[in-house]
Order: structure tokens, then C-alpha cells, then sequence
């Protein structure tokens, strides 16, 4: 990607939007940040090319980490912090995230297995007020854990993790965002902007998701730029904002040490216990995971690759290939690659790797301020187990930036729908309360199915009860589109989750697609373009879904 020299010089225009603070990048690290500088007061518009979280942050394993990872590494320090992360999104997502078992057979390749238990065992006291489940050893041939695996494997280990739905993560963050003020605008690209008036004059176009043209413009005056557009970040900071690098600071445009990791996953038929997941210990050294997905599907990732090229990746036959080759290693029944029925890929970037190993969960990102011409943050990397906290960090760096650093908040705050009490009289754990939730919930409406009802629990948490105010039965939810998906649920995602497309409903806003028929695919996109009836009606709705109204 080109880098500019010096920034071109825009003739005045009027200003549409003044902002404190411009969020370039709608995926889960952009949301999370634009969400925490709103609600510390700041004047915030984020603004995503495409959709929230349909790049990087939807390609993730799903797993929020609790640090075994810098266990391994001895670093005792980083495992109460991973830990203390993975405790605050429980309480804070109760809805979106959810513990998960998983069964690690024990390979000659890796550390001798007095040492693992020793390890997990240590880790167990550490997260002691976790409320999940210890580890402990097993005898694979003696037990049903073993059922599915081949006969060769003999022991393992079984330990808890913590599953989450990356996605609505990110729109969550999106949506709190939005309610704390800040302008959220999807399918909308920075072309330029330009150091003017002590901060930076910026062109935002919107393109409409139908046709794919542009149909709006806005200049937007903003005192800092957050860069939070993850493999794009590059292009922004050179192509957009005209940037040349500082010196030793950044190579082609990237932190000096950085790389790029292409990172594939795929879904299968369930071919795992529906209870459990699997940690599979790779040739390469590396672990492959296979979690119980969506009641019917094992998710198995990831394969990983040094990347560079293009910034759109698709996930290739080959990584899919090794995948199933790395699983049919331990599997009686593994997976073949026509068995597939998604896969996807995302790039991650991270710094080199030191030599004692693997960095650690809450160690790979980087947040770089440049305050000439004018202020800007640039978020290198991120993980999915510290979003929130890396989000904590760079709103505090713009708070530097701005010369008013504001107390952070995030730490001990709920995401929407994540306060259950609403129903309960008591609060007793993360997981307990979810299901006394639905329990309760089932009470009050008792004509709901509970695949419905569990699906729009876990999705909406509390802020089911906002879904179903009015609504006694199915006949007062509007048409059924899908099986189980009805227009009252469908124009809420439209105007809440900024969902404009079928996609954005199938794959970001739910995993749907998973269950749909090409033909039942085709209906949703077909009721979308009912409701797009022409260019000034869509601007409304993305205008309107945009500002946090509710309606």
C-alpha cells in the first residue's frame, strides 16, 4: 500500500458531524473502544467498510482463554489476569458466553503428564472463585469421554473453557455504544482525511448494501482518530490519512517485528461429545480444538499460516485438508473435507514470537499514538479474551490525547441484556443464572418453544423481555420467515443491529446459516428487498439504527 507524504489539502465544506473522537473500524476492538469512550463522556462516530464484525473478529475459535497459555510460560502474573478478564465478560455476557468442557488426550510430544496435572493444578487454585468446574484426569478407556476417540489413546486431561459468540459481542459493544451516544455507521468507508482545526476533517462514504454505489457523504470534524481496522490498518494510516511512517517505529507501514497469521476454521457435522469439546495436540507442535456448535455441529480449528497479499481470505481446501488430517489422528470417525458445511478464515497479527514461546493471550496487541499532524491511536493486534481490557487501555491513550483522561468504567458493567436479575431473585452464578432466566422466562410465556426460547436468551439475554413486551403468542410476532425466525425479531435486528442484508442475520447477527436451506436463504433475502424501498428510505433506516433510538 502507497504512503503519502503529506496529506492533500480538501477545500472547506461544511462540517455534518463533530466528534471528539472518529472510530475507523467496526470490529469487535472498535466497537468495544467506541462503547468505553462514550460512556466516559467523549463524542464518539465509529464507522465500519462493511459490516460489524464480519472480518477478523468473526473468524475467531470462539474460546475466551483463561491462561494456560502463560501458565506454560511460568508467568503467574498473566494468568490472573486472563482470568480475571475471562470473570469479568461472564458477568458481564452471561448470555453470550458459556462454559465448555474439554477432553485433552495426552500425546508423547508433549510435557510429561505429571507435569500437566501439576499444571492444571495450579491453574485450579488460581481461578478457585471462578465457580467453573477443576480439572482432572481420566482414564479415556474406562470412560464415555473415550467413546469417540481411537483406541491408542489412553488418558487425558479435562479442564474448563469459556465459549463465546465473538460476534454479538461485537455488536453488543456496538449497540451500548450507540446508547451512550455514539453514532454507529455500518457499510460506511473513510476515504480521506485530512489535519485540520487541530484535529482531522474526514469524507465518509456510505455505500448502499444492495447495489454496492455510493449514496451519501459526510465530513466529519474530529479532534482524534482511532485506527481499530485490524489488517486494514496499514492502508488507513498511509492511503487515508496520508501518514508517512515514523522513523523506527514502523516497517512498510506495520509495528517493526509484526506479522500477519492467516487463521482457518471449519464446521462439521457433529462428530464430537455434545457435551464436551476436544483439544487435539498437533504434529507442528500447535493445538487443534473441536467444540460442540450450534446443538448439532463440531467447530475444529485452527490451522494457521504466515500471511501476506491480499486482506480478504477465504479458508483453502488445503488448510481444511490438514485440519481433517490433524483430527483423524484421534477421532474413530473424523471428518472429510466434503463434510464441511463452513469454513472461514481471519487474519490475526501479532508480534514475533519469543523464544520461550507462544505470546500470551493478554499480550498480543500494541497501541501506537502519533500527535502530529494530529492525534491518532493505532491498535496493532487483539484478542477476543482481551477485548475489553485493551479497549480500557486505548480509551485512557485517547484520554492522553485529548489532554482529560476520564475514569474507566467497563470493568464492572454489564453488555446489554446481560442483567438477568430482571427475573431472578437471586443471583447464584454466571451459568445458573442463565438457566433460571430461561426457566422463569418459559413461565411467562409458555407458547414459546424452547428452541425459540433459548435461542433468543442466548442472543438477547435479558433484553428478550423488550422482544416479547406485548406479545402474547407466536401469532403476534409477524410472519415466520425462517423456521423460528419472525419479522418481529427481523425488524428489530434492523433497527438495533444495524442488519441490512440476509448475511448480516444468517452469519453476524446469529448462525442461522447453518440451519437454513438454500431455498429458505433465498426468502430472507427476498424480505430484505422488501424493505428496501430506495435510497432515501435506507439512509433513514441507517441513520435512525444508527443513533441508539429505540423503536
Amino acid at each position: 500500500m502507497s504512503m503519502l507524504s503529506s496529506p492533500a489539502v480538501l477545500p472547506d465544506e461544511t462540517v455534518d458531524h463533530h466528534a471528539d473522537v472518529l472510530v475507523v473500524g467496526g470490529g469487535l476492538h472498535g466497537c468495544a473502544i467506541a462503547r468505553d469512550l462514550a460512556g466516559r463522556g467523549w463524542r464518539v462516530l465509529l464507522c465500519e467498510q462493511d459490516d460489524l464484525a464480519a472480518h477478523a473478529s468473526g473468524a475467531t475459535g470462539k474460546l475466551v482463554h483463561g491462561g494456560l497459555r502463560e501458565l506454560a510460560r511460568l508467568d503467574l502474573g498473566g494468568v490472573k489476569r486472563a482470568l480475571l478478564e475471562r470473570h469479568r465478560l461472564l458477568h458481564a455476557a452471561p448470555h453470550l458466553l458459556s462454559p465448555v468442557r474439554l477432553v485433552m488426550p495426552h500425546d508423547d510430544g508433549m510435557r510429561t503428564a505429571s507435569l500437566i496435572r501439576l499444571g492444571l493444578w495450579w491453574h485450579d487454585q488460581l481461578a478457585a472463585d471462578s465457580g467453573l468446574a477443576p480439572s482432572e484426569a481420566v482414564g479415556l478407556r474406562r470412560s464415555r469421554l473415550g467413546a469417540l476417540l481411537q483406541p491408542g489413546w489412553s488418558r487425558a486431561f479435562v479442564y474448563t473453557e469459556v465459549m463465546a459468540d465473538d460476534t454479538r459481542l461485537a455488536v453488543l459493544c456496538a449497540r451500548d455504544a450507540a446508547e451512550q451516544g455514539a453514532l454507529v455507521l455500518t457499510r460506511t468507508r473513510c476515504e480521506q482525511a485530512v489535519p485540520r482545526e487541530g484535529g482531522w476533517r474526514a469524507t465518509l462514504a456510505r455505500r448502499d448494501p444492495a447495489a454496492g454505489q455510493v449514496v451519501r457523504r459526510l465530513q466529519v470534524q474530529a479532534r482524534v482518530v482511532v485506527n481499530a481496522a485490524g489488517a486494514w490498518a496499514p492502508g488507513v494510516l498511509g492511503d487515508v490519512l496520508g501518514l508517512a511512517p515514523a522513523a523506527g517505529a514502523l516497517q512498510n507501514g506495520e509495528p517493526a517485528g509484526w506479522s500477519w497469521q492467516r487463521s482457518t476454521h471449519m464446521v462439521v457435522p457433529r462428530c464430537s461429545d455434545p457435551d464436551h469439546g476436544c483439544v487435539f495436540h498437533t504434529r507442528s507442535g500447535r493445538f487443534v480444538f473441536a467444540l460442540p456448535y450450534e446443538r448439532h455441529f463440531t467447530l475444529i480449528g485452527a490451522v494457521e499460516h504466515a500471511h501476506q497479499g491480499a486482506l480478504d481470505v477465504a479458508a483453502s481446501a488445503q488448510d481444511i485438508g490438514l485440519l481433517c488430517e490433524e483430527v483423524g489422528r484421534y477421532l474413530i470417525r473424523p471428518p472429510r473435507p466434503e463434510d464441511v458445511v463452513w469454513a472461514y478464515a481471519g487474519l490475526r497479527g501479532s508480534p514475533q514470537r519469543s523464544r520461550r514461546g507462544e505470546e500470551g493471550a493478554l499480550g498480543r496487541h500494541l497501541l501506537q499514538a502519533q500527535v502530529r499532524p494530529a492525534p491518532v491511536l493505532t491498535v496493532w493486534g487483539g484478542t477476543l479474551s482481551s477485548f475489553r481490557l485493551l479497549a480500557e487501555q486505548a480509551a485512557d491513550q485517547v484520554g492522553d490525547l485529548l489532554g482529560e483522561r476520564r475514569l474507566a468504567w467497563t470493568a464492572e458493567a454489564a453488555l446489554p441484556g446481560g442483567l438477568l436479575g430482571e427475573l431472578l431473585d437471586k443471583r447464584v452464578s454466571p451459568e445458573l443464572d442463565m438457566l433460571a432466566f430461561q426457566s422463569r422466562l418459559r413461565q411467562r410465556h409458555p407458547w414459546l418453544d424452547l428452541p425459540l426460547l433459548r435461542r433468543w436468551t442466548r442472543a438477547y439475554g435479558s433484553r428478550v423481555l423488550r422482544l416479547l413486551d406485548g406479545v402474547r403468542g407466536r401469532g403476534d410476532l409477524g410472519a415466520e420467515v425462517l423456521p423460528d425466525l419472525f419479522e418481529a425479531e427481523l425488524y428489530h435486528l434492523r433497527r438495533q443491529e444495524w442488519a441490512m442484508t440476509a448475511e448480516d442475520v444468517l452469519w453476524w447477527r446469529s448462525k442461522l446459516g447453518l440451519h437454513a436451506t438454500p431455498a429458505q436463504r433465498e426468502a430472507l433475502a427476498d424480505w430484505f428487498a422488501r424493505q428496501h424501498c430506495g435510497t432515501g428510505q435506507a439512509d433513514m433506516v441507517w441513520l435512525h439504527g444508527a443513533t441508539g433510538t429505540a423503536g
